[in-house]
């Protein structure tokens, strides 16, 4: 079949970040709108004369040499000679991030970028997705079978073998540059649209994951007054169905239907705001979260919720700082077996502990009285409590666990698994060891009193990491000895 392509571009090498950027701008824009307008000629034309393809632009950089970079780095160069690649998309929705990481890589290596197309082809699905006038029907609805014409999203490309170390190379031998590979980012966009019912350029770089409504009620309310004040540097919140607000009294409509997993977003002009994602309960949507939002690459993410309190010591209110994982959850046994450690993150764990001592009044060995530090436990069970208590039990008593839930392990392994710094505290709502079951109505003055404290510490902690350099943030114990250069 007759091959339609795009004119071919050559290759061109690049001094300059910002040049380099706007020329995968450029290329992007060239495919994008190609295969829009080759689709919507095939819907009102018929069957195209041959196949249409376009393919994502890429940056490759090649060296030749072993020498050192800064030591303290965990980015920002590669281990050894050769040449190293990634497919690029929406250069425009990640034009800063792009722009640091080039740069970066310019310094530490004294060698150019070359930009150009790739080999990959671009499926329609995500040529098109952001125009809203333009949708992809189902199978079997158009007068001819789309695949046969138009590249469509293909799983077998679209996959975590390089987050999973797996020893990914592109076709011809090239390593990767980055984490994901631009089909992997596409479907992940799109699946962040569906489960948040928000847009993803509404992401902050730092963000939190809550396993209870009460949360989001009063990460309106703090943002409201954010916005109320001119000197706090927010300029926007947005809720589930881009619903943007700027002004501290404005209304915010709810969506008639309301997402699996709403995102809210209190955001900045540097990206640099707080996105907080209720992801209701379960590993499962723990997972399935940190699986899409990875692909923003945010600086941060923690888990701020409730869990089952495991020490007769500990009242209800009283809070957990995650310093260990005991993963019971599951979810991620074939992509990071139990067996690899999670360590805990030194950055993240201060800036926490900083945020309970400004938030609560309280350090020192008087913060012992309302906060434990220890291992977390997430088990994919809800109702572990009926279970047979010589085993689940058993096993909490052995690793030493102060705290139970279902959601904060996976966080914390994905955000290993994906180079995102992680952090859990949690708020102890029940303590089933001990009789206090989790019961309607017990636990109502607590929610009333804790939440927005809980809440205002989450959100202190970012505001220390938001403050903190990015080269400090992001731990060299999240890279791994054959690892990509890009962040």
């Amino acid at each position: 079949m007759k091959l339609i392509t795009p004119p071919a571009a050559p290759h061109e090498s690049f001094i300059d970040p910002g040049a380099a950027v706007a020329h995968l701008q450029n290329l992007y824009a060239e495919a994008t709108g190609f295969l829009r307008s080759a689709f919507l000629d095939a819907l009102t034309k018929g069957r195209p004369a041959g196949r249409v393809r376009a393919y994502y632009p890429e940056i490759r950089v090649t060296t030749d040499s072993y020498a050192r970079t800064d030591s303290r780095l965990s980015f920002g160069h590669v281990a050894e000679p050769g040449t190293y690649a990634t497919t690029i998309t929406r250069p425009d929705l990640y034009q800063n991030y792009l722009m640091q990481q080039i740069g970066i890589l310019m310094r530490n290596h004294q060698v150019p970028v070359t930009i150009g197309v790739s080999s990959t082809p671009m499926p329609v699905h995500f040529a098109v997705a952001g125009d809203d006038g333009v949708t992809i029907p189902q199978e079997g609805a158009l007068d001819f079978v789309l695949r046969d014409v138009f590249d469509v999203p293909d799983l077998a490309t679209t996959n975590d073998d390089i987050a999973n170390g797996l020893h990914f190379r592109y076709p011809d031998g090239a390593a990767p540059l980055a984490t994901f590979t631009a089909q992997r980012i596409d479907y992940s966009l799109a699946r962040l649209a569906h489960y948040t019912a928000t847009n993803p350029r509404h992401f902050q770089n730092f963000v939190l994951f809550t396993n209870y409504q009460f949360y989001v009620e009063e990460f309106e309310a703090h943002a409201r007054h954010m916005l109320a004040d001119p000197d706090s540097g927010y300029t926007s919140f947005v809720g589930p169905g881009n619903m943007v607000i700027t002004a501290a009294d404005a209304p915010l409509p709810a969506p008639a239907k309301m997402p699996q997993m709403p995102a809210y977003h209190l955001t900045r002009a540097d990206g640099g705001g707080v996105t907080l994602v209720n992801i209701g309960v379960g590993p499962s949507n723990a997972k399935t979260a940190t699986d899409h939002i990875a692909v923003l690459r945010p600086h941060a993410w923690i888990m701020v919720g409730h869990c089952a309190g495991l020490r007769n010591s500990q009242n209800l209110g009283d809070f957990v700082l995650g310093h260990a994982y005991l993963r019971e959850d599951h979810v991620l046994d074939d992509d990071l077996p139990p067996w690899v450690p999670i360590p805990a993150l030194a950055e993240i764990q201060v800036a926490l502990e900083h945020a309970v001592e400004e938030v609560t009044e309280l350090s020192g060995y008087e913060l012992k009285r309302i906060m434990r530090t220890g291992t977390i436990a997430s088990i994919d069970n809800r109702n572990w409590e009926l279970s047979d208590p010589r085993g689940p039990v058993q096993r909490l008593s052995q690793s030493r666990a102060v705290a139970l839930d279902m959601e904060s392990a996976t966080i914390a392994a994905n955000g290993f698994r994906f180079r995102v710094p992680y952090g859990t505290l949690l708020c102890v709502s029940d303590k089933p060891l001990h009789g206090e079951l989790k019961l309607p109505g017990m636990a109502s003055d607590f929610y009333k009193t804790q939440v927005a404290r809980h809440l205002q510490i989450g959100l202190r902690a970012m505001e220390l990491l938001r403050d903190m350099p990015l080269e400090r943030m992001h731990s060299r114990k999240l890279r791994s000895f054959d690892e990509t250069a890009f962040l």
